[in-house]
């Protein structure tokens, strides 16, 4: 490994030398063996109608082989963008940059001083162009950066966990329904145990139509002219849009939005609004949570207007779910729900019971990681099962196309006999099957000590010609990244920074003054 130096934000440098160890002071101060660790972090999200960031203080304390969160203090919330476009559905990346340099300004934040950080992208600025982009803004801190392009399903997740509504269906042992409503989609996920057992997305949204000062259509998003035909009229651009013809679109809207938080399947113009498959209700929720920018009128935090139908939306849905006597909650974090926290760096060993071949599979960096449930408690492992869980868990992160890598977390329990073996590691290539083509190696990361074995099985036993990267002792979830290093000399181990995205939670301190935050943007 070579010896690599950067600034860490608090006037040290840091070292990585030879060895594997992340050294952050020129005395040789080792994040692996600090008991505890202070890091400036950023998160940044950028979606098709909304762009803001966040800085905060994580502070890491060292549990076993794990750094976990001590305390994390938000330094600075940044005003909320109006995401800009140049043209059509290309964003502009140097409007962008202008507001991204202006907040770090403010905050008083030099971008070298990161540590570590999120970029998410959704919706519009997840495609190709505009990724690319977007990408070039946070080019210096590409290394640093965990950079997430989050599809209808990834969204779902991370505006349920970043609402706080996953959370408190594990702290109250009850079933919540939270409802994101952006400016393009609405994202509905049904939460138990601390789990979203159930989503779904939807064309409804705020900025579906965009309207100047004089109420002259300046935008329109192609599922409003179906919202427009099923109401019997048109919508052109340069048009007025009187506030009658905006009441009803938002009225036709909310109908489709309370249709899919039934489990139905809504429609309009003749086309079905679903992005993805209807919500499955496994159990009737207790309590509803909304989020999202339209979430700021429905709580009542907001009353101006901001050239959409937020207004007319959240007042269409608001009184809907009030004349079914729905029970509605506050949620910790409304129209930051997404991701607005950052990412957090911990490290860990993986030790001797590994497998990796060819060792130039290695390193590999930001590798997201899975969870699924393969059911490796049973007696018998089936393989069928194996490759369900994981081909679902593919889809639900948004990863089925297999565009990177992707580490599979299997925390294996019982013995390891061949059959056993056998069944997984099956499954796991079936499951695989889609990334594999891709030209991606296989990787698993489990938490006991079989790894080695497992790695043998692919290539002696099935004679596979991927390449295999399973490596153990290690205790991952989703929603962490994962850099593997090369094999360090002489131990036969391997070094591994994790990078776990972290959500927002009620309470969490905020240090802002007034100049800190514009006039003129929407909050």
């Amino acid at each position: 490994m070579v010896p690599t130096r950067r600034q860490n934000g608090f006037g040290r440098r840091v070292n990585s030398q030879p060895g594997g160890r992340i050294f952050f002071s020129s005395a040789g101060r080792s994040l692996a063996e600090e008991d505890q660790i202070t890091i400036l972090t950023a998160g940044v999200d950028i979606g098709s109608s909304t762009s803001h960031l966040v800085f905060s203080r994580i502070v890491l304390e060292l549990l076993d082989s794990r750094y976990i969160i001590a305390s994390r203090k938000v330094l600075y919330e940044s005003a909320i963008l109006l995401t800009p476009y140049a043209e059509g559905e290309t964003i502009d990346p140097f409007a962008l940059g202008l507001f991204i340099e202006e907040q770090y300004r403010v905050a008083g934040v030099n971008p070298d001083e990161i540590d570590t950080g999120a970029l998410i992208l959704t919706g519009v600025a997840a495609r190709r162009n505009n990724s690319r982009a977007i990408g070039e803004l946070f080019a210096k801190q590409a290394g640093r950066m965990v950079a997430v392009s989050a599809g209808d399903n990834l969204e779902t997740i991370m505006a349920a966990h970043g609402s706080g509504a996953v959370a408190r269906s594990r702290r109250g042992r009850s079933v919540v329904l939270n409802v994101d409503v952006g400016g393009g989609t609405t994202k509905i996920a049904l939460c138990a145990d601390g789990k979203v057992v159930g989503q779904t997305a939807l064309d409804v949204g705020a900025r579906l139509v965009c309207i100047d000062h004089s109420r002259r259509i300046v935008r329109i998003e192609s599922a409003a002219h179906l919202f427009a035909a099923e109401l019997g009229f048109a919508l052109n651009m340069g048009e007025v849009l009187d506030s009658n013809r905006a009441t009803a679109l938002a009225e036709q809207m909310a109908d489709g939005l309370m249709e899919a938080l039934a489990g139905g399947s809504p429609a309009a113009g003749g086309n079905v609004l679903l992005r993805v498959q209807p919500l499955m209700r496994f159990a009737e929720p207790d309590c509803i949570t909304v989020s999202g920018g339209v979430s700021e009128y429905f709580y009542g935090n907001e009353s101006a207007e901001f050239g959409d139908l937020g207004r007319e939306l959240a007042s269409a849905i608001r009184s809907r779910m009030d004349a079914r006597s729905m029970r509605i909650e506050i949620p910790d974090q409304r129209i930051r729900a997404t991701v607005i926290g950052a990412s957090q760096y911990t490290t860990q060993i993986s030790g001797g019971t590994i497998y990796v071949s060819p060792q130039h599979t290695l390193p590999l960096r930001n590798v997201p990681v899975i969870a699924p449930d393969m059911g490796l408690a049973e007696d018998v492992i089936e393989s069928g099962r194996v490759s369900r869980a994981i081909r679902a868990a593919l889809q639900r992160l948004d990863l089925a196309e297999g565009r990177s890598p992707v580490a599979v977390f299997a925390p294996w329990r019982g013995s390891a006999t061949f059959f056993r073996l056998d069944a997984f590691c099956r499954g796991v290539v079936d499951g695989l099957a889609d990334i594999l083509a891709a030209g991606h190696p296989i990787v698993l990361a489990g938490d006991g000590d079989t790894g080695g074995l497992i790695g043998i099985h692919f290539h002696e036993e099935l004679q596979l010609a991927y390449p295999v990267v399973s490596i153990d002792s290690l205790e991952l979830r989703e929603f962490d990244y994962v850099d593997i290093g090369a094999m360090l000399q002489y131990s036969g181990a391997v070094p591994v920074v994790i990078k776990s995205l972290v959500f927002p939670v009620a309470g969490e301190q905020v240090i802002m003054s007034d100049s800190q935050n514009p006039s003129g943007t929407r909050l």
